[in-house]
């Protein structure tokens, strides 16, 4: 609920990390560097912190609950395609939805989208760490940054 009480708040700066239960930490590695690129930062039978620059998810184990229906995250990605032709390949279902949505193995919903095509931008020094220096904002994008008064990172 957003409140007008002009009571001074801190302000998000951006999402960190995300959380996800699964019922096993070496199988999710192993789900999920079939289709995307990471680096382990630490790793044990309980949780694991997997790194895409400056930003992780971290693996727990305990996933207890069904499927997310519309609750989900999103993976920014230099090559959607390439990740939605691996994911065919390795015979997970594509949900029939107008973005590249599926279920991990223990129901948690995933959106691959393409980072040139969003707003989210990463600082030039953490995609040049990353090797992703040749990644430029489409005119779309560039357009939704400005229209909030944001440089956009080429």
């Amino acid at each position: 609920m957003v409140t007008n009480d002009n009571q001074r708040k801190a302000r998000a700066v951006g999402i960190n990390h995300v959380a996800l239960e699964v019922g096993n930490i070496k199988e999710a590695i192993d789900f999920y560097s079939s289709f995307i690129d990471f680096e382990i930062e630490s790793q044990s039978e309980k949780a694991a912190f997997i790194y895409f620059g400056d930003q992780f998810i971290n693996f727990t184990l305990g996933r207890n609950q069904g499927p997310d229906e519309e609750r989900h995250f999103g993976i920014a990605v230099d090559d959607k395609e390439l990740v939605r032709n691996t994911l065919e390949k390795m015979g997970v279902k594509i949900l029939n939805h107008r973005f590249l949505d599926f279920f991990d193995p223990w129901g948690n919903r995933v959106e691959i989208t393409t980072y040139v095509n969003i707003q989210f931008s990463k600082a030039d020094h953490v995609l040049k760490g990353m090797g992703l220096t040749h990644l430029t904002k489409t005119e779309d994008a560039v357009a939704e940054l400005a229209k909030k008064n944001m440089s956009p990172v080429n």
